[in-house]
């Protein structure tokens, strides 16, 4: 079995260096592997030709393909920050170093972003990962620019900022040591209990109210979250790293989401309880969204994964959202409608209250500092 591992960057390599060309398609027949959440790989929207598998006769659609290890490419980029409108989101910019995530989690909302690059929101969107090595120094820049207004940042709004390539990159660490040096307010949204390894650096900035940390806890049954999430940190590892945060002073809380009707909404109560004995101070919940690629490629999971309540699931989903699979409205999008939706958004407001889960403050942003900018060394000369 090829090595799963991400391909190392070394410290001193270029983005000219370390481009990789984004080409070929991958199969569009996939079925369960193993640490690989998607069980299909269909080829971009955006494709101006599509191709088909087709038995050669050799029993060549029936061989098992070696599993696909992560490659890691530079992406150039202008600018980091990405800012937003939306009226339904609790920020207005934020920063994704990466695009794709190795987590391979199938209910992914940014998994059809990948088609922009010429990449299947399948396989590809947990194998062929993309970074941008200059994310630190771009984000030092625009901050320091005299028309910039501070505003919380948000990290890990469409892939992990802690997901396992990060070990080898440490952009999420670059990002936070500059967002620490301006004193800038930060949230971040993560699965992985990676967010320990920078701990030292959310500790300073929590001791001046510029941090909260959020663990996304999907399920506490590991073998739902193996498959559904499976390169992700386990349930377990979450709750703990929750734990380990609140100890350091971190504010953490626990984000509920997604919930998916009929699979896991009924663990609500039991993950808001583990996080606020963990010491969570706040919590979140969001309901399954299935935007564009994900519906097939959630429905072709489901169906391999849990075949004797595959209907009933895609019923409960459709009955949250108005009779289809998706629906993108703001405001609804992230609770849905109906009964079901009612029902939950009641649970859930329930179970906060009454576990205390509602000690989450905003964060400070009149600390906003840009340091000195160094001596110009040509001074030196005169």
């Amino acid at each position: 079995m090829p090595d799963p591992s991400p391909i190392r960057i070394g410290p001193g390599q270029s983005t000219r260096t370390a481009q990789r060309t984004l080409a070929g398609k991958s199969s569009s027949l996939a079925g369960i592997r193993h640490g690989r959440g998607a069980t299909l790989s269909p080829p971009d929207r955006f494709a101006r030709h599509q191709s088909a598998p087709v038995d050669d006769g050799w029993d060549s659609l029936a061989e098992d393909e070696p599993a696909p290890r992560t490659e890691l490419t530079f992406e150039p980029a202008r600018t980091i920050i990405t800012r937003n409108d939306s009226p339904d989101l609790g920020f207005d910019r934020s920063i994704n170093a990466y695009r794709g995530c190795e987590h391979g989690c199938i209910y992914c909302f940014a998994r059809p972003t990948h088609a922009w690059i010429g990449l299947s929101p399948g396989l590809d969107f947990e194998t062929r990962l993309t970074c941008k090595p200059d994310a630190a120094r771009l984000l030092e820049r625009e901050l320091s620019h005299p028309a910039y207004r501070v505003r919380p940042i948000a990290l890990g709004t469409n892939t992990d900022p802690y997901q396992p390539v990060e070990r080898q990159t440490g952009l999420t660490r670059a990002i936070l040591m500059v967002l620490d040096r301006f004193s800038h307010p930060v949230s971040i949204v993560t699965k992985s209990a990676g967010v320990l390894r920078d701990r030292d650096v959310l500790a300073a900035m929590a001791a001046r109210n510029l941090v909260r940390v959020s663990l996304s806890v999907t399920t506490l049954d590991t073998d739902l979250a193996r498959r559904m999430e499976p390169r992700a940190s386990t349930p377990a590892r979450r709750l703990e790293a929750i734990a380990a945060l609140t100890e350091a002073g971190i504010p953490a809380s626990v984000l509920v989401a997604p919930m998916i009707p009929a699979l896991n909404d009924h663990e609500l109560e039991a993950i808001l309880g583990a996080a606020a004995a963990a010491g969570a101070c706040d919590a979140g919940y969001a309901l399954l969204r299935l935007p564009l690629e994900v519906a097939p490629l959630f429905q072709d999971w489901l169906a391999r994964h849990y075949p004797d309540r595959a209907h009933h699931v895609l019923q409960r989903i459709r009955a949250v959202r108005g009779g289809a699979l998706n629906d993108s409205t703001f405001g609804r999008r992230g609770r849905g409608q109906g009964v079901h939706a009612d029902l939950l958004a009641q649970r859930f407001a329930r179970a906060r209250r009454a576990l205390g889960l509602t000690r989450g403050r905003s964060l400070d942003c009149t600390r906003f500092a840009p340091p000195p900018a160094p001596p110009d060394p040509q001074l030196s000369l005169f």
